[in-house]
């Protein structure tokens, strides 16, 4: 989760729900708030740790922590030297997400395509807003809304929060400040996050809980939509400079390879390409097939 959330077009939330710990995710999130401070007065430490679910967020973070200051760098070094194949292999590992989530739906019925298709139109309009957060004037404001943001779209498989900060022109801040420790930096962020956490995670337990198909289509939309900004060979074709003349991109044109390799004169590396996105459809049917008999093993 944590390397797939450095990278912009991919949540860490698909990860999840590939592995299936997707909905054990969010309502674990769900309790921290003051009803913690209750399990606390009536079951002491032991108490509290089984309410916040410790023995699961515990081994969680820690991986998240350990990727965001190792593989994440490797990550941000292959976007900017290997771009066409660190994407090829997010889009084959998306794309095999969504067959996942489709999987787990029950009880379908012909309304249900209405939150698909929403999806598919948040995840191709929410980009082109994100520039607004920019107007907003004081930076630790834009830091507390952005974190708010990007770390409701981390819940949602399909919708990348790094994506989502490319387009508000924060994602180099906020990467660096991490990379340097920029303890005010990571405050403001942080308390953005917190509160996107707190607020987000309520209204998607209960989502999940009382419609859980429908949202789960709003998901799929989310992730079939973001397929696009996966896509290797893309052309910027519309981009707009922020406060620190950083430029935010805005839309794509997408590209066949031939086409790609006559437009910029480098290679579209097909082969490679190809193989990696092969590479993360197969991973992701094999962890989802592992989660998958683990869980009936766990049930029985």
């Amino acid at each position: 989760m944590g390397a797939a959330d450095a990278v912009p077009g991919v949540s860490g939330g698909t990860i999840a729900f590939v592995t299936g710990i997707y909905e054990e995710l969010i309502h674990t999130i769900k309790q921290f708030g003051p009803a913690a401070f209750g399990a606390w007065r009536r079951g002491g430490l032991s108490g509290l740790a089984l309410h916040l679910n410790l023995a699961f967020v515990g081994p969680l973070l820690l991986g998240i922590g350990i990727s965001l200051v190792s593989v994440a760098h490797l990550v941000t070094w292959l976007l900017e030297a290997q771009p066409l194949l660190l994407d090829a292999f997010f889009f084959g590992l998306v794309a095999a997400s969504a067959l996942v989530v489709s999987r787990s739906l029950q009880n379908w019925r012909l309304w249900h395509v209405l939150p698909l298709i929403g999806g598919l139109l948040l995840a191709r309009a929410l980009p082109g807003l994100m520039p607004l957060v920019a107007e907003l004037g004081a930076e630790s404001l834009m830091l507390v809304v952005a974190g708010a943001i990007a770390i409701s779209a981390l819940l949602l498989p399909g919708l990348s929060g790094s994506f989502l900060l490319l387009t508000m022109g924060l994602y180099g801040t906020v990467m660096e400040g991490i990379k340097g420790f920029d303890l005010a930096l990571i405050a403001q962020f942080g308390v953005g996050c917190l509160l996107g956490l707190f607020f987000f995670s309520r209204l998607l337990s209960w989502l999940l809980h009382h419609a859980r198909t429908g949202t789960l289509q709003l998901m799929i939309g989310f992730i079939v939509g973001s397929l696009p900004l996966l896509w290797p060979w893309r052309e910027l074709v519309r981009y707009q400079l922020g406060p620190a003349e950083q430029m935010i991109p805005l839309d794509y044109r997408y590209l066949l390879p031939h086409d790609y390799a006559q437009l910029t004169g480098e290679s579209a590396q097909l082969v490679p390409v190809l193989a990696l996105m092969l590479a993360g459809l197969i991973l992701v049917l094999v962890i989802s097939r592992q989660a998958g008999s683990q869980a009936s093993q766990g049930g029985h």
